[in-house]
């Protein structure tokens, strides 16, 4: 490659790294069991998505690029940092005009985020949303997408 790269390229280029680094993230949080390898590597993988989308993307990958950090923190246990990504996540996608899959995601991560925090009845009232509205999801495949990540949050306790 001769001289610098246009400005054009590096946008390219880092929404091509932004999106594979999103979707190794993804991969890994999907998976039933992580070595402590791979749950370093979704970590940093998640960071990564979310710093390239901050020099290109757009509040909506930016929003989700939250929203997976938020998951993955509480995956790893980290309910502070997760109670963050993920209300901030929320917050876009319960102010703007989002789809049902967006909504439902939101949901699912700030329930997943509660309970990593230790907030039981934020956990209950999120999960129970974000089941509800994956209920009402029309595209199966957004679906089959969303219950691979849904399956890894835990269910609320049984009150009473």
């Amino acid at each position: 490659m001769e001289g610098k790269p246009t400005e054009e390229e590096t946008q390219l280029w880092c929404r091509r790294l932004a999106s594979q680094a999103n979707n190794r993230a993804w991969v890994l949080a999907e998976q039933a069991g992580r070595t402590a390898e791979e749950d370093a590597e979704m970590l940093h993988a998640a960071h990564a998505s979310r710093h390239l989308w901050s020099k290109v993307g757009t509040e909506r990958n930016l929003a989700l690029a939250d929203l997976l950090l938020g998951h993955v923190h509480a995956l790893l246990g980290s309910g502070q940092s997760a109670m963050r990504y993920a209300g901030d996540a929320y917050g876009y996608f319960t102010s703007h005009d989002s789809e049902a899959w967006e909504l439902a995601f939101a949901h699912a991560a700030l329930a997943n985020a509660a309970h990593a925090a230790g907030r039981r009845d934020l956990h209950r009232e999120h999960y129970a949303r974000a089941v509800d509205v994956a209920n009402t999801m029309t595209g199966e495949e957004d679906r089959k997408v969303f219950d691979a990540s849904f399956i890894r949050i835990p269910k609320p306790a049984q009150a009473g």
